[in-house]
C-alpha cells in the first residue's frame, strides 16, 4: 500500500529546515517529488532560497555604525556591554 503524497499545507513547515539540509532524506525526496509537480511550492521554496542568501550576503557586508550601537545600548540599558 503507498502513502497518500503530502500536502502543500503539510510540507510547508518543514521548507526551512527542507533549505538548510537538516531533514532526513525521505522526507526530503517527498519534498522534492512535491515541488517538482507544483508550481506554487517551488515558487516557495525558491523564493525561501534566495532571501536566506540575500540575508547572509547583507549581515555580512552590513556592520552597525559605533554611535547607532551606542545608542542603542544605552536605550536598553546594556552599556556595561560596550566596555
Amino acid at each position: 500500500m503507498t502513502q497518500p503524497k503530502p500536502s502543500c499545507h503539510e510540507l510547508i513547515s518543514s521548507l526551512s529546515d527542507f533549505v538548510n539540509g537538516e531533514l532526513e532524506a525521505e522526507l526530503c525526496a517527498k519534498i522534492e517529488s512535491h515541488i517538482a509537480e507544483c508550481p506554487n511550492c517551488r515558487i516557495v521554496v525558491d523564493t525561501l532560497r534566495k532571501t536566506i542568501t540575500l540575508y547572509q550576503q547583507t549581515s555580512a557586508q552590513t556592520e552597525m555604525p559605533n554611535e547607532v550601537r551606542s545608542r542603542l545600548f544605552k536605550r536598553l540599558e546594556l552599556e556595561d556591554l560596550l566596555k
